[in-house]
């Protein structure tokens, strides 16, 4: 079956799944592979649990007419995704970058959602399977979409903005993240940058900050909406307070917008400052874009607070690189608050640079004047020098247990792969 007869069949089981567990009546399912599971063989499951097809690639599971045998899954339902996105043809906004992707995308679509019937990207669903997953959830009724794309290796978003065609680009920054995968910090602006290059190659617009030296150095010849603290950029904006919580102002014909937010951090400024961007240039009104980001709460450990019966927590334990790492921290000195306590987690993915990365953390923490610090990881466990250590969180965990802390304001950063938000519930 080619893609143009499974496109007709898409257009009459509209839903897709890819997991035999979930599978609606109607519904397509996608036999995928990864290196510990075969999803071939779940198709016969998934058709009697309520799809009407199972896209497989492997002829051993094939039980009749309803299972459709292909080359490969997973081409086959970028390349389906890929169809279904130029049949809806409406404007999409792709957004990449190191920091803050998901928090913008989020934003964007507190925004967006105002005056348009929008679809934006789930969750973390941001690679080479979600973003399909995401396209082919797109239909006629709705007007925009947002969608995130994430990348760790050269070439991740060429692949990504090629099955998205996005028609407006934002890159929130790049930092130093993925180094194992991208090599260098180069090879994280150059894959990142493969958006610029998209939309500078279809001549699409970018959303870009005007003070971003590395992007401004790779935006030569797009079309740009600008944003920033300059009075001359299209949204010109400035942090009030950032104590916790970031509070800001906005310019709009002469006249200044402040909006208290939900969101910890000065690091946000950019953040919210695209949205602002966006609402601007799709002509929503100035009072709905602020009440839009200041109803905006973060979920899902990203720069979270929570008040415990015993301390004041700043959860910021779902990503971290670097960049991310350093910023929460400098956030963190700046606030006038007493005591504080740090529980830091390893940076995961970085490479061979990734011990003098960490280290550079510890040199930062020796200036911060903390009360308290724990370190949590195998590689921070390397460089710790006089800070307590614990090789796994675990272990931490232990630790709080054995000597509760009680009264402090703790700022937790960690890769999601530490697990950091397990500590919250001993604090």
């Amino acid at each position: 079956m080619n893609i143009s007869e499974l496109y007709e069949l898409f257009l009459h089981n509209p839903k897709v799944t890819t997991d035999s567990r979930n599978c609606p009546v109607g519904s397509l399912f996608f036999a995928l592979k990864g290196e510990r599971f075969d999803g071939n063989q779940y198709a016969a499951k998934a058709l009697a649990s309520g799809s009407s097809y199972a896209i497989i690639d492997n002829p051993e599971y094939v039980t009749g007419e309803r299972t459709i045998l292909v080359d490969d899954v997973l081409t086959t339902l970028q390349s389906l995704a890929i169809r279904h996105r130029k049949a809806i043809g409406i404007p999409i906004i792709g957004i990449t970058g190191t920091n803050g992707k998901t928090t913008t995308k989020e934003l964007l679509a507190a925004v967006l959602s105002t005056k348009y019937n929008l679809l934006y990207t789930e969750g973390n669903l941001n690679n080479q399977i979600g973003v399909p997953l995401t396209l082919l959830r797109l239909n006629h009724e709705h007007e925009m979409a947002v969608i995130e794309m994430g990348a760790s290796h050269p070439g991740d978003i060429k692949e990504l903005v090629n099955m998205v065609q996005p028609n407006y680009g934002i890159i929130t920054n790049v930092g130093r993240a993925h180094l194992e995968g991208f090599g260098s910090f180069e090879g994280v602006v150059k894959t990142k940058g493969e958006l610029y290059d998209y939309m500078r190659a279809t001549k699409g617009k970018i959303f870009i900050k005007k003070e971003n030296v590395e992007l401004q150095a790779i935006a030569k010849g797009i079309e740009q909406i600008t944003y920033g603290q300059s009075d001359d950029s299209f949204t010109s904006g400035h942090i009030v307070s950032s104590n916790p919580f970031l509070t800001f102002d906005w310019k709009q014909q002469g006249k200044i917008h402040l909006v208290e937010t939900h969101l910890i951090g000065a690091y946000n400024l950019d953040n919210v400052l695209v949205a602002v961007a966006v609402g601007r240039y799709f002509k929503i009104p100035a009072e709905r874009i602020s009440r839009a980001i200041a109803n905006y709460a973060p979920t899902n450990n990203r720069s979270q607070l929570k008040k415990t019966e015993n301390n004041e927590l700043i959860i910021d334990a779902y990503n971290a690189n670097p960049s991310s790492m350093k910023l929460a921290l400098e956030n963190f000195i700046s606030m006038p608050v007493q005591p504080k306590a740090v529980i830091l987690g390893d940076m995961r993915e970085l490479g061979s640079a990734s011990d003098d990365l960490h280290a550079e953390i510890i040199e930062q923490l020796k200036t911060g004047r903390f009360d308290k610090v724990f370190l949590c990881g195998e590689i921070f466990s390397k460089v710790a020098g006089q800070f307590p250590s614990y090789t796994t969180t675990e272990e931490l965990i232990t630790r709080l247990k054995e000597h509760p802390l009680k009264g402090y304001h703790i700022l937790i950063k960690g890769s999601h792969g530490m697990a950091l938000e397990k500590t919250v519930e001993f604090l």
